[in-house]
């Protein structure tokens, strides 16, 4: 299954890391691509992984999901 989370208060490439390594560390995400361009993170979960969670791992690492 595959998610688009729309994020905001990127500003480098460390806020893509810092994100990306958010969204992979959380159960049953297989891969994450962020866009600091897009503004956006493409998840890659099995179907198991609830939107709200992958929110709150966005939101925990101190940015805003859309």
């Amino acid at each position: 299954m595959k998610t688009i989370l729309h994020i905001e208060g990127m500003t480098c490439t460390h806020c893509v890391k810092h994100i990306k390594e958010a969204l992979e560390s959380e159960p049953g995400v297989k891969s994450a691509e962020v866009s600091l361009d897009k503004k956006s993170a493409t998840v890659e979960h099995e179907d198991k992984v609830h939107l709200d969670s992958l929110k709150a791992a966005v939101m925990e690492a101190g940015y805003q999901v859309n």
